[in-house]
């Protein structure tokens, strides 16, 4: 192998109880919207990261019983004996390549909706259940009994997972029970669970405890903890936890910390840096003889190799960067660090657990395709029939589609209208915070520019009876959108009264610098997802003064799903930023901006010099529809296909981009068979009656 001797500490051997992982690299646990709903798609997706190299891989959670469920997201579970085979088939997958397959158990607690289960939630303290819907129930104070029950409950979850075949148990302390237990602010007992730090943490070991007695030395333990809770004055603060890792230094067989905020813990790469969570970890390998696993959004292997250098780390825990290139562990060992598919720290991922569905990867197309679709990512189909393919526009969704086709063996032409490749990333990247998003176009960039198969041509707009004339036997239309400037969105289907004496801007003026004059500007946030922020501080950095205005009662509303939503709404209003929330557009006169409330409809007069347009972006489809004018003249000239992807199809997030130009690349010459699914599903079975 061509491993270079500045990463060799990373492939060291670890002992984690009675095992030994290969190496130190640790795909720590994450949720992946399919959970036990999709076990087969998940057992797979983890089957890949083994194929790539990591040293331990651990499911999602894992819930432990039925009276603590978190409905709606969907997760693992092993409330009863008809929940291991579904399971031994990803322990199975985890440990095809040597790996060592690690399962998360966790007790909800207060995180526990338990609205498909419809029992009680019990925690250490009565509380309302603590959940991101605010779920208007209660969970009721444990009893002793109530206890023992909870600790048999994780008992019996963990000799399923011994006979599954998992090598470790993860019990989970960053959220649900043992967390409850242990924090001061959800445990407000007066026996001898509550109150000090050592009784608060005797649930913890009394966990462990039953199950060593349970599973014996065949599996090891791993803890999960939370690094600074909340504050010195509430919750388990950082200096508690320091005091409990000394008290319980051998409790474990290896430690696993993560911030215990999500937000935090998953900070997108807007608002946090790699590696962030170092100053909260630094020091505690000192207060144990267990390895140490720590998480950061680790992208870059010289930042691995410091942080077990410097003595902080002993595994390298990843989530978001396991996701985006499987084969990380792999590339390093290999010598091939330029050939890592770098996570961009979006958080798009994560909005498939929050929202039930197979999570997407910006970078990682084939991010829970692995079953469905039988994609792989970084082998693609045989080629078939076809020999050549012109691929028009150099987006997310062009780049994507023209390197996944010259990897299937096809002779790929691009052409791109502008000087620089990229598209709408090349003007995203540029605002504030996006600079990592500019990886998407590097690392296709890089990779195309190893392919013999493929011929770039920049400063190239073409029409479409120049494209006739060039015979290619497919055309891929990936033009990208545009931004609207007439108001029409989500709250407004119809163009809004806009004066023609307003100045009137839009997202991509913005980008491209052409800015606003100097006053007060009206931003309007129609959309709901980053850009509208990013605008409104590129135009504080401008010197404005900026009032964004939104029909939604958040700031980027949908954003609660990639955790970005709180930072982005305190971002704001740090800079200086005026939100108006719950408000719409009723129209735009020559001076102001007049506001209608979207609940009792009165109105408001905001002054302004001008307004920028957040509001819904329509496909740059002109070239499409000229030439599928002239369908019938397709023949004489040698094509077969001509077809728009991505934006230029129909606008979204950049992952949605670069998931269609994979899509249109791998399926291309393949047989399609009318009116059947594109992809694998695993379909319930009718229970007794």
């Amino acid at each position: 192998m061509a491993n270079s001797s500045a990463y060799e500490i990373l492939f060291d051997p670890i002992k984690i109880g009675k095992f030994t992982a290969k190496n130190r690299f640790y795909q720590v646990p994450h949720c992946n919207g399919g959970g036990h709903r999709d076990p087969a798609a998940v057992a797979a997706m983890r089957g890949m990261k083994a194929e790539g190299g990591w040293g331990v891989i651990f499911t999602e959670q894992c819930d432990v019983h039925h009276s603590a469920e978190p409905t709606p997201y969907i997760e693992l579970r092993l409330w009863d004996d008809k929940d291991i085979p579904a399971i031994t088939h990803m322990a199975q997958r985890m440990k095809s390549h040597g790996a060592l397959a690690g399962i998360q158990l966790l007790y909800s607690g207060l995180s526990g909706s338990n609205l498909y289960s419809r029992e009680v939630a019990l925690a250490p303290t009565a509380f309302p259940i603590q959940t991101c819907a605010n779920h208007p129930v209660s969970a009721r104070a444990m009893d002793k009994q109530d206890i023992k029950d909870c600790i048999r409950w994780h008992a019996n979850a963990a000799r399923r997972a011994k006979e599954a075949g998992f090598d470790i148990i993860c019990l989970y302390g960053v959220d649900g029970a043992v967390l409850d237990f242990m924090s001061s602010e959800t445990n407000q007992r007066t026996d001898e669970y509550g109150g000090s730090l050592k009784n608060r943490s005797r649930f913890l070991r009394e966990t462990v405890d039953a199950i060593r007695q349970t599973v014996g030395d065949d599996v090891a333990i791993s803890l999960r903890l939370s690094l600074d809770e909340i504050d010195e004055d509430d919750g388990l603060y950082d200096g508690e936890l320091r005091e409990l890792i000394e008290m319980h230094r051998d409790l474990p067989d290896v430690w696993d910390f993560a911030r215990g905020e999500w937000s935090e813990d998953s900070g997108p790469s807007r608002f946090t840096e790699e590696a962030v969570q170092q100053p909260l970890i630094e020091g505690l390998k000192a207060l144990t003889d267990k390895p140490i696993v720590g998480v950061g959004r680790f992208t870059s292997p010289d930042v691995m190799v410091a942080q077990i250098k410097k003595g902080i780390l002993d595994f390298i825990g990843c989530a978001r960067p396991s996701i985006a290139d499987p084969f990380l562990p792999n590339k390093i060992l290999e010598g091939r660090v330029e050939d890592i598919r770098e996570c961009i720290g979006c958080n798009v991922c994560i909005s498939g657990d929050i929202t039930s569905s197979p999570s997407r990867c910006t970078q990682n197309p084939s991010f829970m395709e692995e079953w469905r679709k039988d994609w792989h990512p970084e082998n693609m189909n045989g080629k078939g029939a076809s020999k050549n393919i012109l691929v028009v526009g150099s987006g997310p969704s062009g780049l994507e589609a023209s390197l996944s086709l010259a990897r299937r063996g096809y002779d790929v032409t691009l052409a791109e209208a502008k000087t620089e490749l990229g598209g709408r990333v090349l003007l995203e990247a540029k605002l504030p915070g996006l600079s990592a998003w500019k990886r998407v176009v590097d690392y296709r960039l890089h990779q195309l520019q190893k392919l013999p198969n493929v011929e770039i041509y920049q400063d190239s707009a073409l029409d479409h009876q120049q494209i006739l004339e060039f015979g290619f036997q497919h055309v891929a239309i990936a033009t990208g959108a545009h931004w609207r400037k007439d108001g029409v969105a989500r709250h407004h289907l119809l163009p809004a009264p806009i004066s023609s004496k307003m100045p009137i801007f839009t997202a991509d003026d913005i980008m491209e610098g052409k800015l606003p004059p100097k006053g007060k500007i009206i931003v309007y946030d129609d959309d709901h997802y980053y850009m509208g922020g990013v605008i409104a501080e590129k135009l504080v950095m401008a010197n404005h003064e900026v009032i964004l205005v939104t029909p939604q009662a958040y700031v980027s509303q949908w954003t609660i799903n990639t955790l970005e939503q709180e930072w982005i709404h305190s971002h704001l209003l740090e800079i200086g930023v005026t939100i108006m929330l719950n408000r719409g557009l009723e129209e735009i006169t020559r001076s102001a901006f007049l506001s209608d409330c979207i609940y009792e409809g009165d109105t408001i007069k905001l002054e302004c010099d001008a307004v920028v347009m957040v509001t819904s972006r329509l496909p740059n489809d002109s070239l499409l529809q000229e030439l599928q004018k002239v369908k019938e003249q397709w023949h004489d000239y040698k094509i077969d296909t001509v077809e728009a992807i991505g934006d230029a199809l129909a606008p979204g997030p950049i992952a949605w981009a670069t998931y269609a130009g994979h899509r249109y690349a791998r399926d291309l010459d393949m047989v399609k068979q009318q009116d059947t699914l594109s992809f694998k599903r695993e379909v319930p079975q009718i229970g007794e009656r």
